[in-house]
């Protein structure tokens, strides 16, 4: 069961209208890192979690916060659209003044939201389903998460320093500073199941369950002009898990066969074959004679 308080999580309130902001805003409201990307993603890994009870309270807790910050950008944008109308849109043509206020403004903002947010990215973009990770692992999930929180405060911070409204850069503040603390918690998580698991996704099917293959977990292919990738810890050393040293293949040889796919039917118009049909009509009363 869901409740709504409304207050909001953190205050929204904007120096001034700016719908070219607003139009920006969009982006990490409804990108493809935005507000509700995390906010679905947490609720679907927490609707799905089996297992202990502590990972699926952890992830409704956070899934419904992100919630709360989707309406908090909404209310941003409704804030900085105020006052915008079509007749603006008119002016910005006539006066430069106006344009370079009014110039930038998301047309659906006028046209579709009348005024308020909407689940699409700064070009107008609908959100999509499809962004989200609930895969049922939860080390999997842990990381996708750690990985959509990274993006998000890079995007938010990026924001930060495209405006100098104090009010919206105050709202940005609260939201980088949570999103560093759910980058802890991520972080935390996956650090507790990789004690448990083990580092490596699925631990079900462990090294060994890969026979004759388990030497190929070790070896860097270097395929690309020059060897600077040597250097990396990706390439000395052990694996984290000590299963294993790495190898660095300076240059490496293809160790499979050339491919030599079959022609297909002519039916299928690939015209490798040379095979002609004379007409749609006589190919059916063909295939009728053949059955």
């Amino acid at each position: 069961m869901f409740r709504h308080q409304k207050e909001l999580q953190f205050e929204i309130k904007v120096d001034r209208p700016d719908p070219q902001l607003a139009k920006q805003v969009q982006e990490v409201l409804g990108g493809q890192f935005g507000e509700m990307t995390v906010m679905m993603q947490y609720l679907f890994q927490g609707f799905n979690c089996r297992g202990e009870e502590k990972y699926k309270d952890m992830l409704m807790d956070i899934g419904t916060e992100e919630i709360g910050h989707v309406e908090m950008l909404c209310a941003m944008i409704s804030q900085l659209l105020d006052g915008a109308s079509p007749d603006d849109q008119a002016k910005a043509a006539q006066d430069p003044a106006t344009a370079a206020i009014m110039g930038g403004i998301n047309p659906q903002h006028l046209l579709v939201s009348g005024l308020g947010g909407m689940p699409t990215n700064s070009n107008g973009v609908p959100w999509n389903g499809a962004y989200i990770v609930a895969s049922g692992n939860l080390l999997a999930d842990m990381r996708s998460n750690l990985h959509a929180e990274s993006q998000g405060r890079l995007q938010v911070a990026r924001l930060y320093h495209m405006t100098r409204d104090e009010g919206v850069r105050a709202a940005f503040r609260k939201m980088l500073a949570r999103d560093r603390y759910h980058q802890y918690q991520w972080m935390a998580a996956i650090e507790e199941l990789e004690q448990r698991n083990g580092v490596v996704v699925p631990a079900s099917f462990p090294p060994e369950a890969e026979l004759e293959s388990q030497t190929e977990a070790y070896k860097f292919w270097n395929l690309s002009e020059g060897q600077e990738s040597k250097e990396g810890l990706w390439a000395t050393g052990s694996a984290p898990d000590g299963t294993g040293d790495f190898v660095y293949e300076a240059d490496p040889v293809p160790l499979g066969n050339i491919p030599n796919p079959e022609i297909p039917a002519s039916s299928l118009h690939h015209d490798l074959d040379g095979k002609k049909f004379k007409n749609s009509d006589q190919e059916t009363r063909t295939t009728n004679r053949n059955y």
